[in-house]
């Protein structure tokens, strides 16, 4: 099964440049239909409104934080099936850990490029 390019997409950071590169990446692997939220209170506001395939979130985000972002995804019952993967220059273990615990479909550490972001969806949203 091929990846669904046509599924919406939500990138969650508060660094436009980010963004940007985000975004680029996924157009490079053929997604076209990619929103974005400069933190995780726009994000859920724009989850609520449209049904989304992906969210893809940085950590670090103010005032809401994507890790609490993940929380409030995964305790709505109409967003708690979204896959959601968290995107973060740090690897701490403890970020790690508390992701997964906190239902994370997959971790990304920046920088990455499309082959590893290729992947990451895939093995989220089964290729």
């Amino acid at each position: 099964m091929a990846l669904d390019t046509s599924m919406p997409i939500l990138v969650v950071d508060d660094y436009q440049t980010m963004v940007r590169i985000i975004k680029n990446l996924l157009k490079q692997l053929g997604f076209e239909d990619v929103d974005d939220a400069a933190d995780g209170t726009a994000a859920l506001d724009k989850l609520k409104q449209k049904n989304y395939g992906l969210v893809l979130s940085d950590w670090n985000l103010e005032p809401m934080t994507g890790y609490e972002l993940l929380r409030q995804v995964r305790s709505d019952d109409g967003l708690r099936a979204t896959p959601f993967i968290m995107v973060t220059a740090e690897s701490k273990t403890e970020n790690v850990i508390a992701a997964k615990k906190a239902g994370v479909n997959n971790y990304i550490v920046k920088p990455f490029n499309a082959q590893t972001l290729k992947s990451k969806i895939e093995a989220v949203c089964g290729a």
